[in-house]
């Protein structure tokens, strides 16, 4: 099923790439806390916190039962067949394809005075729903 085997450097090399990421999110964290507006720094250090611990459980789960992991989990931690990739790039492709346009209207919601925070929010879920739902359609075509 797994494409890839990592040596021991590569998996080292890895392991230092993400701690120097990781300390470089946690300092960019503590700057917007200190100097960002309003509690910009905690929600981003909150979200940081929640992907990394999503990664994490995704990592663990494809390593340790690979059987039971999920399509999506085995192409993301680049652990799956051809398939797994397949579907994977053909589902990002859409939402390359989608994120344009969609960022193009909130930019023009945003230029007609609407709450900045909230059309970023909504583009964001509309970003993750085409993202999803793409997924999805790859997943039952391929």
């Amino acid at each position: 099923m797994s494409t890839t085997e990592m040596t021991g450097r590569q998996k080292a090399a890895v392991l230092l790439l993400m701690m120097v990421v990781l300390g470089g999110v946690i300092l960019l964290g503590l700057v917007l806390r200190e100097h960002g507006p309003g509690n910009m720094g905690t929600g981003f250090l909150q979200g940081a916190a929640v992907g990394v611990v999503g990664v994490a459980v995704m990592a663990w789960r494809v390593t340790r039962h690979p059987d039971r992991a999920t399509t999506f989990e085995r192409a993301f931690t680049q652990q799956g067949d051809e398939r797994d990739d397949a579907v994977l790039t053909r589902a990002l492709a859409v939402l390359g394809l989608a994120a344009f346009p969609l960022t193009g209207a909130a930019a023009i919601a945003i230029a007609l005075g609407l709450d900045v925070a909230m059309v970023l929010a909504l583009l964001l879920i509309a970003e993750l729903l085409v993202g999803v739902i793409a997924y999805a359609v790859q997943s039952r075509r391929h």
